[in-house]
């Protein structure tokens, strides 16, 4: 069990137990191919401090680099398309932060492998921002964030070149979204409103709140 408990309290309070990269691997090879498509979307609803987001951040970004490594420009527009696409709950801070910096400092290390001084602190500046708000403390059973509120997760959407477009989206409508526009635990809440997505030719709820479209190292304007 050494490097998958942080304390026997933790495992009593909690039921806290990381999954050993053994069985990470074992399950993410199910989904291989989803693995390793840069834009394919993943949510860790008890995500600890990152062992399966770690994971598919490392195929993702080996996929970036066998695609992009001789263009800086494409690489690092492709990396946060990468890191922008996984998302976390977990109930305690800490791991919260852990899961932050083990995926930023993921990006950072390997983008520096990759494009060697090409490196820009803005791209940097835009990762760190994204994973404050893909990464958060909640509860994936109430839906409910640390602070009491509902658990609001943000789609990062490049539109054309450069240009991100965020939408934020509550999770609880997220949920219960399909393509018959029901609810996974049923039929589907009328008063939710939700629109048919032309891209994924499915419905999906409105999103609560959208931002002007940026440059996607400038995300941190609109906070």
């Amino acid at each position: 069990m050494a490097g998958q408990v942080k304390s026997k309290q933790r495992v009593a309070d909690h039921g806290e137990v990381f999954t050993n990269p053994r069985e990470v691997n074992a399950m993410l090879d199910m989904v291989k191919q989803e693995t390793e498509r840069i834009d394919s979307r993943f949510l860790e609803p008890a995500c600890g401090n990152g062992n399966f987001l770690a994971e598919v951040l490392h195929r993702k970004l080996a996929v970036v680099a066998d695609m992009y490594r001789t263009s800086p420009y494409e690489y690092m527009r492709n990396a946060f398309v990468a890191t922008a696409s996984l998302y976390g709950v977990d109930l305690l801070p800490d791991n919260v932060e852990e899961c932050r910096e083990r995926l930023y400092d993921i990006v950072e290390n390997e983008t520096k492998s990759a494009i060697k001084k090409h490196i820009e602190q803005r791209f940097l500046d835009a990762v760190r921002f994204v994973l404050q708000k893909n990464i958060l403390c909640g509860d994936a059973l109430t839906l409910k964030d640390a602070n009491g509120n509902p658990i609001r997760f943000a789609e990062w959407s490049i539109v054309t070149g450069d240009k991100v477009k965020r939408r934020d989206y509550l999770l609880s409508e997220l949920l219960e979204g399909s393509d018959e526009q029901q609810s996974l635990f049923g039929e589907r809440d009328d008063a939710v409103e939700w629109e048919f997505d032309e891209e994924i030719q499915a419905f999906v709820p409105s999103a609560v709140e959208e931002y002007p479209l940026v440059n996607y190292w400038e995300v941190q304007r609109h906070g």
